[in-house]
């Protein structure tokens, strides 16, 4: 019989120093999970790991996800420290802001290298373990960037694009194994790397255009994958969600309409 419990469960999070991956790290603690952290930035890695205090639960596994030696290496030590893979998310992202015109090859190749690369190593390794198994859960982490286009990210969203359908892909094949794969695309997420880059001028053009008329946060967009990793979600397969207050389904009109109706 099948164990269906959270308790010897094992969630695998690219990304997971920081942001959005550590979020996503934490539910899977909170949800009775034991979980291996990857990401390329070792000494933010090492105090994410200190920071959430669960030694047992938690592994922090240095990779660089574009690298197929190091992927190789971290699969390793994850069977070595757990035994087992149940769910995968691929989070780790890098992302250029230039105009299309001024973006170097070397720069595209950088973003997909990671971006798209990536997502293609870390699920060919862990989700081979998880098909011999016969059970198991991967979750992309795009981008809104990847359903609709913006301006200053013609490798970044390319490369999320790629990563919606590269999705569907493992879904066709890898459903016949008992292993379900989806995406989600986050809006606009209140991390460090968006107070960053985002100015107040873009930031004020992604108000105009959300419908919630904020950003998201990134324990909502660990909500939404951590569901798409659960047993609850175990019919959905090959599916990309917007976890985005609405943004892509606005057009335009918003700002307009905020100011209420003309004054007769």
């Amino acid at each position: 019989m099948t164990d269906l419990s959270t308790s010897s469960r094992v969630a695998v999070v690219t990304g997971g120093a920081r942001g959005i991956g550590l979020a996503i790290g934490r539910w899977f603690l909170a949800h009775g999970y034991s979980i291996a952290l990857l990401d390329i930035d070792a000494p933010t890695l090492d105090q994410a790991v200190a920071d959430l205090a669960e030694p047992e639960r938690v592994l922090g596994v240095h990779c660089d996800v574009s690298n197929p030696s190091q992927v190789s290496s971290a699969v390793a030590a994850v069977v070595a420290r757990f035994g087992h893979i149940d769910a995968l998310v691929n989070n780790a992202g890098v992302a250029v802001f230039k105009p299309v015109l001024q973006t170097s090859f070397e720069e595209w190749r950088t973003v997909l290298g990671t971006n798209l690369d990536g997502a293609f190593l870390c699920t060919q390794a862990f989700g081979t373990l998880m098909a011999e198994r016969g059970r198991g859960a991967v979750v992309n982490v795009a981008s809104i960037s990847g359903l609709r286009a913006s301006t200053l990210r013609v490798a970044y969203g390319t490369s999320k694009a790629a990563l919606i359908h590269l999705t569907k892909q493992y879904a066709v094949e890898l459903g016949n194994t008992g292993v379900r794969v989806n995406v989600i695309a986050p809006g606009p997420v209140e991390t460090e790397m968006a107070k960053l880059v985002h100015t107040v001028a873009i930031r004020s053009d992604y108000y105009d255009t959300i419908p919630q008329g904020r950003y998201g946060t990134p324990e909502e967009m660990a909500n939404a994958v951590g569901f798409l990793c659960s047993d609850e979600a175990s019919f959905i397969n090959g599916q990309v969600l917007a976890v985005d207050g609405g943004f892509d389904a606005a057009g335009v009109g918003l700002p307009t309409l905020r100011k209420g109706p003309p004054a007769s």
